[in-house]
């Protein structure tokens, strides 16, 4: 089976779901936050190993701390994860922090002061006085030939 075949796109998105209802429903573990989700699950081909991204909403301790639960638990969710999905193998589960929705919130944010901040210089400085082209002599184009 190939990387990205129609199967295994298959097979990672249903991982993907049942992780997530297994973390939010099943796992008592206190060290896990309430703002978990699972942004995305990688299964290698061959079903052998599955690399589950989860994201934490809160600062770096609620991160790491839900990442120490998840990984002590990871006996109890494969185990789930074996009951809910029929696959003929349940893949040995690796969690991966994900920080790409931290990291896009922040350049919004970047974004979005820089934009202020020259909006801002553009208020207090009035409009620019550029001279208007049209991008061409009027001569050329009056609308009448010389033939």
């Amino acid at each position: 089976m190939r990387k990205r075949s129609i199967k295994n796109v298959r097979i990672n998105s249903e991982v993907q779901r049942e992780l997530g209802n297994i973390i939010r429903g099943e796992v008592k573990d206190p060290r896990i936050s309430p703002m978990t989700t699972v942004v995305a699950a990688d299964v290698t081909p061959d079903l052998k190993y599955c690399k589950v991204y989860i994201s934490v909403l809160g600062d770096k301790e609620a991160a790491k701390n839900t990442i120490e639960g998840l990984r002590s638990a990871v006996g109890y969710i494969r185990g789930r994860l074996a009951r809910s999905i029929n696959l003929r193998n349940t893949p040995e589960i690796t969690f991966v922090l994900d920080q790409s929705i931290e990291y896009g919130v922040r350049m919004t944010r970047l974004i979005e002061d820089v934009a202020a901040e020259i909006s801002g210089d553009d208020t207090e400085t009035g409009p620019k006085d550029r001279p208007v082209t049209d991008g061409g002599d009027q001569d050329e184009c009056d609308g009448e030939s010389d033939d």
